[in-house]
């Protein structure tokens, strides 16, 4: 059993699809503050690893046969305590993701899901929320990555723009 490192303190902002640059260019202005991500309703342990960075280009057949392509960055994170390791700093966490970019061309702006796991547990896949500095962290709010139906959000989303043109 996992247990809370750090009590979540502060209700982080809902996690969204923040794309990678905009969660660097948060750790750019916090260079020296700790970088701590939250899910399951706990807070990742201190010693946590970035122990792959994974870039992936994919096309496919939606279930209403559109064809779908897109880019997306897989960030994962292990977590557990390690020593006496603190929290990783968002200056260190912004250097570990542009050594990566020098050798496997990032698209910054692609879709970013972190794979989280605490090596007996299996990886969970998330989505981010932006950045919040919360008291001495700064904090990113990861949310469990769930299946959709691309046919039927694009026609809800074309449903909420005609509500919101005409409504």
């Amino acid at each position: 059993m996992l247990t809370l490192e750090r009590p979540i303190t502060t209700a982080p902002a809902a996690a969204t699809d923040i794309p990678l640059d905009a969660l660097l260019a948060a750790c750019d202005v916090q260079p020296a503050t700790p970088l701590v991500f939250t899910y399951d309703g706990r807070t990742i342990r201190r010693g946590y690893h970035v122990t792959e960075v994974k870039a992936g280009q994919f096309a496919a057949l939606d279930c209403g046969a559109n064809p779908e392509a897109w880019s997306e960055i897989f960030i994962q994170l292990w977590d557990v305590i390690d020593g006496d390791r603190t929290s990783m700093l968002a200056g260190k966490f912004a250097a570990i993701i542009r050594k990566v970019s020098e050798h496997v061309g990032l698209d910054l702006s692609a879709r970013l899901t972190f794979e989280v796991s605490d090596g007996v547990a299996p990886m969970q896949l998330h989505c981010a929320a932006a950045p919040v500095l919360a008291g001495d962290v700064l904090m990113v709010a990861l949310a469990p990555r769930v299946a959709s139906c691309k046919p039927r959000d694009r026609w809800l989303e074309a449903k909420q723009q005609e509500k919101a043109c005409c409504g």
